[in-house]
């Protein structure tokens, strides 16, 4: 362990998602993408049209192998890939990744996640959703799979301001994402909130705010930080088009990352600092294809600037205010 206490790895200044789960498993974990075939609210009408204007025809799931097949299928074609690489691992972690997962009438919920959590070597789910769409049956049956399993409900938040959300065709404001934060943790399930980078009109200074509030606002215990990828036949190509979006610089992306764990408490897991997106329909930023270097880079910035995370811990400076 290093001398920042939350890392196996010397070049890691933060708490790694995957120092996390060698804590609680003992070794490395493979965290299992799939499709539950489940639909947005923001698609089908039951709060907006169109989806988010950033989000691709498979619902951010671009990467996911065989979305088709039946979900037994798809568990172990994903596993049989990684076991190419590490052939060793033996624990799994499944991922409802795309779309929003518990958007659904309780007993399909149900009847599709239970296909898969109890396949050889699964030891936790994650379940990617939105904050509008956890009413009170189904939170008690997350809160039931919190009893059997390592679960963590991944929230998708993107932005903490209003008018971005609006221009994004978010469909769901700051304080519903609030209330569903609240809602989860009553029963102690592990909350990992999405913020992007990059969103249209959105400065530095923005996207520091939007990780400042997430985490003073909201009990939390995870964050994902994504860039912006700018996909073809995605509604946000127009504002791109049209002059509203500018690409973040590598450079910048990178300042802001460093900026955002250093605001971060220490004791909440890093799940991902940037993400993957297919070359095919990737318009940009094409350095994000680089994703190791990136990563790379973050590591040379924070111990250039001799950082870590939480070392403006705003929690902490909250606190001496108070």
């Amino acid at each position: 362990m290093s001398d920042f206490g939350y890392t196996e790895d010397p070049n890691k200044r933060y708490h790694t998602w995957n120092y996390a789960l060698r804590q609680q498993f003992g070794g490395k974990i493979f965290k299992v993408p799939l499709d539950g075939g489940f639909d947005c609210p923001n698609r089908d009408g039951t709060v907006a049209k169109g989806g988010c204007t950033f989000c691709s025809v498979s619902g951010s799931g671009d990467m996911i192998v065989a979305p088709q097949d039946p979900l037994p299928i798809q568990f172990q074609k994903e596993v049989q890939m990684m076991h190419k690489k590490w052939p060793q691992v033996d624990q799994y972690i499944v991922y409802f990744q795309n779309f929003t997962n518990t958007h659904a009438p309780v007993e399909v919920i149900r009847h599709r996640f239970e296909q898969v959590v109890n396949e050889k070597g699964v030891v936790g789910i994650s379940i990617g959703t939105r904050p509008d769409c956890l009413p009170d049956e189904v939170v008690e049956y997350l809160a039931e799979l919190n009893q059997r399993y390592y679960l963590w409900v991944e929230l998708g938040l993107q932005t903490t301001y209003e008018n971005t959300s609006t221009i994004i065709n978010r469909a769901h404001d700051y304080q519903t994402y609030l209330d569903g934060v609240a809602k989860l943790r009553k029963h102690n399930i592990r909350v990992c909130t999405h913020l992007i980078n990059g969103l249209p009109g959105e400065s530095l200074d923005m996207m520091r705010e939007n990780v400042r509030r997430t985490i003073l606002d909201s009990d939390i215990q995870g964050i994902k930080l994504h860039l912006l990828h700018l996909m073809t036949n995605t509604r946000m190509l127009r504002d791109y088009h049209e002059g509203r979006l500018q690409l973040m610089t590598r450079k910048n992306y990178v300042n802001v990352i460093c900026d955002q764990l250093e605001m971060i408490p220490p004791e909440i897991v890093i799940h991902r600092l940037t993400g993957d997106a297919p070359t095919d329909t990737l318009v940009g930023p094409m350095w994000s294809l680089k994703k190791w270097e990136v990563l790379n880079a973050i590591d040379d910035e924070m111990k250039r600037r001799n950082s870590f995370q939480g070392i403006n811990d705003v929690r902490k400076a909250k606190e001496v205010l108070i």
